[in-house]
Parts: structure tokens; C-alpha cells; sequence
């Protein structure tokens, strides 16, 4: 928490005390939106955070699908199947879970800005230890990455919040637009950088995992420098002794009584089952399919590589941010006529990206145009929900659970999403092919049907979302309510703790 002394939080103060004067009883109080939360100088500041934050983001991402990008090489080095390969992803989530719940509440109740660097630097140095495993030695790779998803774990709970802490209302979901919207480039990035990476260095797949923690570290400097804390104290707050002191057991309580923030939880773990799927074997699926179609000559030698990788790439990026972009705008419109707006967005992306899902395995063995086009709408469908599941929980949370809520919805969303979803689709693929001659038709036949699942979810997924917009509008108010401080004393609010009185 920065020091009283803090010039910055001196500017806020005189600020708000220029309208404490004002006559209540008269309604003089400006609207919240109007008032000058920031100077100048730390608005500056606060978008300055917004940008790194963002940039470490897509960082981590693009490292994390570069495994993705680079994974023929890893199975040959390590002399893997489809099932041990979806297994690392799956042990680095598994870590990824154990650890967020204890940084939300590290979040809730430590110094935000020094825990996410903390967890940057363990994420950045697991990741370059990772680039010095030598083949052969797959269980110390395994644990390694398990490590990498204990610092990702920490940066990404806490950075929302972090973001949520100097902005509001409509400023707080462009800002987490801005944040959110750098996943699928860096998915799509890595996809493109691993191989590129590995191609440069002439076959050697672990200088893959040495472009990105060099600017991680520079990024780190930058947060140390830049980043200030804004105090996130209520009248409320002050009431109830702050919430240092208030059981985390309790702040779990009330999360799980709150029925919008649970099926949202949920409709955001079949997205991640979805993602974690497509994000693994889509590029692989794709090799198979072009096999299949001999469009090329059938590599003799592995790893393979007809530049579907690149595509895939491509692809997610373009899809990505054009999801991110219009499902911001399509609900901020929506939003005006109907307050459950964000829910069923969701839940109408969710529900049609299914078809495309599923003509996009169809057409594999027809046309690999008509597939990447079918892939490409239902990414960007898909992608529509990632700012408004983080904005959805930020409205229905009390500002002092929103590390806490942040980090049980990513405990289980990864865990029951994918953390399990590449290590199903491997082993449905391997249970397949047991017992048949190997064959590019083989191949490809098993990784479509195991990978039709995904299909399944984005409907179980959509409904969970659609069952949201039956609660929040009351559980939006509740938050706002246990937030809200008496009003003779409402100008006494930092702006950042305000939650959407202009909506």
C-alpha cells in the first residue's frame, strides 16, 4: 500500500475534499463519473500500468502457446505420446490452481504491485530453466513447467484487481478490455514465434522458451517503478476493521452464496476446457488433415511442418482481438436498454460458436480453407467472453474480494477446464488408434473425434451464462449496497472503490 506522503494520493485527497463541502441535502454532489479522480499526472500513471500489465500478459501467453507451437519437438525429444504431451499442460495448470487461491488472498490483504512481480520473476526464471532440460529428461521438464504455472498463477489474479483498483465503471472495462484483448495475439504469437524461433536456431527447440523472460524482466522493472497502489478503503471498510482483518473464510462463504459469480465461474471453465483443447492440438489436427489431403508430399521424418502452425497463428490473433473488441462494444450497446446485457452476450457466443466448431472438424478432410474459416468464427466467438467474464465478477464482487474472487474463479476454471481438457483429447485420441495399423487417416479420424467435445461444452457453456442473466442484476446491487457508504458521507469515496453508480 503506497505511503500516506505520496504525492500522487495528496492530489486525490485534495481533490475530493474540494467536493466534501458541497451540500448533500441540496444535491451538489457531482455525478461520481465527473468527479477528478485522478491528476493529471497519475491518470498518466494508471494507463502506464494498464500497459504494462497488458505487455506482461501477452508475454506470458505467447510463452505458454509456444509449447503449443513447438510440441512435435518436444514429444520426439522426450519420446512422448498424445496423452504425456496433454499431461504437461495439465500438471503446469495443476499447479497453476494450488497457487491462485493463495495469491488472491495475498492480493486482498499484501502489497498488490510487489506480490504480481514476485510471480513474474518466479514465472520468467522457471521459464528459462526450462530452455536448459536436456532431452531425454521429460519428468524434470514436467515439474519445471509445473513451477512456470505457480508464477503465472499469482501475475494473473491479482492484475485484474489491480486494474479494477484505479479504474470504474466504463474506464475499468475498457482498461480490462485493453488487458484482455493481448491473450489471443500473444496465443496467436507464440504459435508463429516457437517455430520461427526454433527454425532459426537450426532445429533447437529450447531457444523457444529464451525470447520472453529477457522482457519479462524488463517489463518487472518497469511495474517497481511506475505501479502505485490506490487506497481501496470504504466507509464500509472502516466499519467492519478493515478487511486485513476479516476471515478469508468468509470472504469464500459469501463467494459461493453468490449465484451469478458461480455460473459465471462455470460457463468460464467450459470456455477454458475449449480454449485449452483447440489452443493444443488444433495446430496438430490441422498437420493431419493436410497429410490426409496430400496437398503436400507425407513428411517421412518428424516433426513435420507445413506451415499450419503459422496459420493457426495467424488466425487466433486476427480472431482474437476482433472477438475481444466486438463483444465489448456489442454489450456496452445492449447494456443501455437491458442491465443483463454482459450474460447473454456470453452466452449467445458460446452457444454459436458450437456449429462452426464442429464444421470446422467436419471439413478437415474436405477443404483446409473452409476449415481455418469455420476455426476462425468460433475463436471469435469464443473470444467475445474474455473481458466480460472478468467485468461480470468485478460488478458482482465487493471491491475487497476481488483478488480472492478472481482467484477461486481461475482455480476452477483451470481445474475442471484445462487443466484436464489436452490430457482428455490425447488419451480419447490414443484410446482410438489402440489396436489399428498406423495410418494419416487413423491420425487425423481420432484427433477429430476427440476434439468433438469441445463442441459439447460451448452448449453446456452458453447455458451457464444465459442461467447468469437470471441473477445479476440483484446480485450486482447487493455488492453495490454492502460497498456503498452512508451518503452524507458518500464524497468521501476514492472514485476507484465507486462501483458503476453512473450505470
Amino acid at each position: 500500500m503506497a505511503s500516506p506522503q505520496d504525492p500522487l494520493l495528496k492530489e486525490e485527497e485534495e481533490a475530493m475534499e474540494d467536493h466534501s463541502d458541497m451540500d448533500v441535502e441540496k444535491g451538489d454532489i457531482p455525478e461520481r463519473q465527473n468527479l477528478p479522480s485522478l491528476s493529471v499526472m497519475s491518470t498518466a500513471r494508471s494507463i502506464i500500468t494498464v500497459v504494462i500489465l497488458a505487455f506482461v500478459n501477452l508475454l506470458i501467453y505467447a510463452n505458454r502457446s509456444s509449447v503449443a507451437g513447438v510440441l512435435p519437438y518436444i514429444q520426439k525429444a522426450y519420446d512422448t505420446n498424445a496423452s504425456l504431451s496433454g499431461l504437461l499442460n495439465t500438471l503446469f495448470i495443476g499447479s497453476y490452481v494450488l497457487v491462485a487461491p493463495i495469491a488472491g488472498y495475498l492480493g486482498d490483504h499484501c502489497n498488490k504491485k510487489y506480490t504480481v512481480c514476485a510471480g513474474v520473476i518466479v514465472w520468467l526464471s522457471m521459464t528459462l530453466t526450462l530452455s536448459f532440460i536436456p532431452d531425454g529428461y521429460f519428468l524434470l521438464f514436467l515439474l519445471t513447467s509445473g513451477l512456470v504455472g505457480a508464477g503465472e498463477a499469482t501475475f494473473c489474479t491479482i492484475a485484474p484487481s489491480i486494474i479494477a483498483d484505479l479504474f470504474t465503471s466504463d474506464q475499468r472495462t475498457r482498461m480490462l478490455n485493453v488487458f484482455y484483448s493481448v491473450i489471443p495475439v500473444g496465443c496467436g504469437l507464440g504459435y508463429i514465434i516457437g517455430p520461427k524461433v526454433t527454425d532459426a536456431a537450426r532445429g533447437d527447440w529450447h531457444w523457444a522458451f529464451r525470447v520472453t523472460p529477457g522482457l519479462g524482466l524488463i517489463a518487472v522493472a518497469f511495474m517497481i517503478l511506475v505501479t502505485k497502489e490506490l487506497p481501496r478503503t470504504t466507509t464500509n471498510e472502516k466499519k467492519n476493521k478493515s478487511p486485513k482483518f476479516a476471515k478469508w473464510a468468509t470472504d469464500l462463504k459469501e463467494l459461493f452464496k453468490n449465484r451469478s459469480f458461480m455460473l459465471t465461474t462455470m460457463g468460464s471453465t467450459a470456455v477454458s476446457f475449449i480454449v485449452g483443447a483447440i489452443g493444443v492440438w488444433g495446430p496438430s489436427y490441422l498437420t493431419h488433415a493436410r497429410t490426409l489431403l496430400q496437398e503436400k508430399d507425407p513428411c517421412r521424418t518428424e516433426p513435420c511442418d507445413y506451415h499450419d502452425i503459422l496459420i493457426f497463428g495467424v488466425v487466433t490473433v486476427v480472431s482474437g482481438i476482433l472477438g475481444v473488441v466486438a463483444g465489448s462494444e456489442i454489450s456496452k450497446i445492449y447494456r443501455k436498454s437491458n442491465p443483463r446485457a454482459d450474460p447473454l452476450v456470453c452466452g449467445c457466443a458460446m452457444m454459436l460458436s458450437a456449429p462452426f466448431l464442429l464444421l470446422a472438424l467436419t471439413f478437415g478432410n474436405i477443404s483446409l480453407v473452409a476449415t481455418n474459416i469455420f476455426i476462425f468464427i468460433g475463436e471469435t466467438l469464443l473470444s467475445v467472453n474474455f473481458t466480460l467474464i472478468s467485468d461480470i465478477i468485478l460488478k458482482v464482487v465487493t471491491p475487497w474480494r476481488r483478488s480472492s474472487a478472481l482467484a477461486v474463479q481461475m482455480t476452477i476454471y483451470h481445474l475442471l477446464g484445462d487443466a484436464g481438457s489436452p490430457y482428455l483429447i490425447g488419451l480419447i485420441s490414443d484410446t482410438y488408434e489402440r489396436g489399428y495399423a498406423k495410418s494419416p487417416l487413423l491420425k487425423y479420424r481420432s484427433l477429430e473425434y476427440a476434439l468433438m467435445t469441445s463442441t459439447i461444452m460451448a452448449v453446456i457453456g452458453g447455458a451457464f451464462f444465459m442461467a447468469t442473466a437470471l441473477f445479476i442484476e440483484r446480485d450486482e446491487k447487493e455488492a453495490e449496497m454492502e460497498s456503498e457508504p452512508p451518503s452524507s458521507s458518500s464524497s468521501s469515496l476514492l472514485p476507484a472503490d465507486e462501483d458503476r453508480a453512473s450505470d
